[in-house]
């Protein structure tokens, strides 16, 4: 899952003239403006979740369609009753173990593709597949894109349905060194202690990835031919921002089936959790918007046995401090796929707070742009957020001061100090707000101490000066996926699916990821985008494998379930008739 970031630039506000300290105020008004005409009601869709008005609403606002299994021959029926069988467990354990040992980590400063031998790592993993799932190979056609990308197309037998894309990214997380000793067992061991099997990319994502080619693969030695094409793209590098990888490979499905040509996109993201008194399935149907913020100070050196009252650190904590003294505002738009587990909450969870409810049922949306127009405070959110910060960032743009550089040697002032926040934008916002609000810090600051405030322009650094500049890989909140269930939609398919697999007790309820996959990519591709992570362990699993840190692991239940529930999706949109 990623950790990093995207590669959509927005707008840059216009040129400043360099010197000027009242030069400032158009920039203010200009971003002002961007962020309200940049807002999500002109780059989202309008999605129905379900109304407003939680239990005294007369229609449904969650309705649950009801468990779904694809038609099946008494050959296929066999195969899917093997995945429960120890054979095929034993067999499973031993393949996503075998992923797992392969290293396939991805670094921040790898090179070129074809200079940077650290890149080759990733050839051991795509011979392991072909060795590991001989008659996907033998029956799917399979592309290389920029090197390291696959992309396996299971063609169809009627081109006129649009097929479904099951992603995963075969790279993880580097392991540092300093770590490897405090793992229960060592990262790359792929360890099974008889419950879990343990190390990097056992739940991110590898555990995916095997568990759509074991779904193939059965459903090849069954004699299953689909009729809707199927598609496994795999990208590289998506725990570095993926440009390599989804980059590349994305625009190469584009030319080939063109805007909205795919039916729906299954790729990692959000799982399951127990909540009120009943367990949710969340897959993710929107991701934050993203962009990091530099902030440079250039202030004069000299010997530090005769220092300025400020130094550029100083004036750089100053800065820290007032930035993270104001929080964003939390606040659910319409559009916000939190709203719609609340909505299922009060329908269908036994233990849904009474408060909560009652603040549903007359809820009132902030407008996009909360911080700029009005201190309206949306009782909802802030009553839902006391459940913690996991839930308080589904409402609110988050901001965090991660990297600071500055100063070289101690009897010397420092002429450069750089700080960067990162900003994980909330739905009903835009990455602009985040630059607004920091160029209102950083002006008030740059006045204090005489210096000349650069905001958000192309010019280069100066002495004496605040600089702003907002990341490259700034990304909006990402489009809402539709969440109909009252028509057979890719939603309502992935819904009936899973309550097909973990009974009609599992609540679907839509979700939205605080990070970014390699979805980022495939916007134009589909409305149909669903973040999802369809393993579960009622019994073992809790939270999400440790990912990104010591002792990831996945449960093997986990892992066969993820198996069962492709097998059904894949059949299920295969029959499906979409309106």
């Amino acid at each position: 899952m990623e950790k990093t970031l995207p590669t959509q630039e927005l707008p840059q506000p216009p040129t400043a003239p360099r010197r000027s300290k009242r030069t400032f105020a158009p920039v203010l008004l200009f971003l002002a403006a961007t962020a309200y005409y940049f807002s999500p009601s002109g780059l989202l869709p309008n999605v129905k979740h379900s109304g407003h008005h939680g239990k005294h609403h007369a229609v449904p606002q969650c309705a649950q369609p009801a468990p779904l299994v694809p038609a099946s021959t008494p050959k296929l029926l066999a195969a899917y009753d093997s995945l429960s069988s120890e054979a095929f467990r034993k067999a499973s354990i031993l393949r996503l173990s075998g992923a797992v040992q392969v290293r396939t980590e991805s670094f921040d400063d790898l090179g070129p593709i074809g200079e940077d031998k650290r890149w080759e790592a990733m050839y051991p993993f795509a011979n392991y597949l072909a060795a590991t799932f001989p008659l996907l190979h033998s029956h799917l056609k399979l592309e290389k894109v920029n090197t390291h990308g696959l992309i396996y197309t299971w063609a169809g037998s009627n081109s006129s349905l649009s097929p479904t894309i099951l992603m995963a990214h075969q790279d993880v997380v580097p392991v540092p060194d300093a770590t490897v000793s405090a793992w229960t067992h060592p990262p790359f061991a792929g360890f099974y202690d008889g419950k879990y099997i343990w190390g990097r990319g056992a739940s991110d994502c590898k555990n995916q990835l095997i568990a759509i080619m074991e779904t193939v693969e059965t459903l090849i030695a069954a004699d299953f031919t689909p009729k809707r094409t199927l598609v496994l793209p795999f990208g590289f590098d998506e725990e570095i921002s993926g440009r390599e990888g989804a980059g590349s490979i994305a625009p190469f499905l584009h030319e080939r089936y063109g805007d909205n040509g795919i039916a729906a996109i299954v790729d990692e993201g959000a799982t399951f959790e127990k909540a009120w008194g009943a367990t949710f399935a969340k897959p993710g149907v929107g991701e934050k918007g993203y962009t990091d913020v530099s902030v440079i100070v250039r202030m004069p050196g000299g010997h530090s046995s005769i220092p300025s009252d400020h130094t550029s650190i100083g004036v750089a904590a100053e800065i820290i401090q007032a930035v993270e003294a104001e929080q964003y505002p939390t606040f659910l738009a319409d559009n916000n796929p939190y709203l719609g587990q609340l909505y299922c909450g009060t329908e269908h969870a036994p233990n849904f707070p009474k408060k909560l409810s009652q603040l549903l049922a007359t809820h009132v949306s902030a407008p996009v742009c909360p911080a700029m127009q009005t201190k309206h405070k949306d009782a909802l959110a802030l009553e839902a957020a006391k459940a913690g910060p996991g839930t308080k960032y589904l409402m609110q743009t988050s901001q965090a001061v991660d990297v600071i550089t500055g100063g070289v040697k101690t009897n010397a002032l420092p002429e450069r100090t750089e700080i960067t926040i990162n900003h994980r934008i909330n739905v009903g916002s835009t990455p602009q707000e985040a630059w607004f609000k920091i160029s209102k810090i950083a002006e008030k600051i740059a006045k204090k101490h005489n210096l000349t405030l650069q905001a958000f322009t192309p010019a280069k650094e100066i002495p004496n000066s605040i600089t702003l500049r907002a990341s490259k890989t700034t990304l909006p909140v990402a489009p809402i996926s539709p969440t109909l269930t009252n028509i057979t939609s890719p939603y309502s398919i992935l819904a009936a699916t899973t309550r097909a697999l973990y009974g009609e007790d599992t609540i679907v309820a839509p979700g939205i990821m605080t990070g970014n996959t390699d979805t980022r990519y495939y916007w134009a591709l589909t409305k149909h985008i669903f973040r999802f992570g369809p393993g579960y362990d009622a019994k073992l699993d809790n939270g999400l494998g440790n990912i990104h840190t010591v002792d990831e692991k996945v449960s093997v239940t986990n892992h066969v379930n993820a198996v069962k529930w492709f097998w059904l999706f894949v059949g299920n949109m295969d029959a499906a008739e979409f309106e």
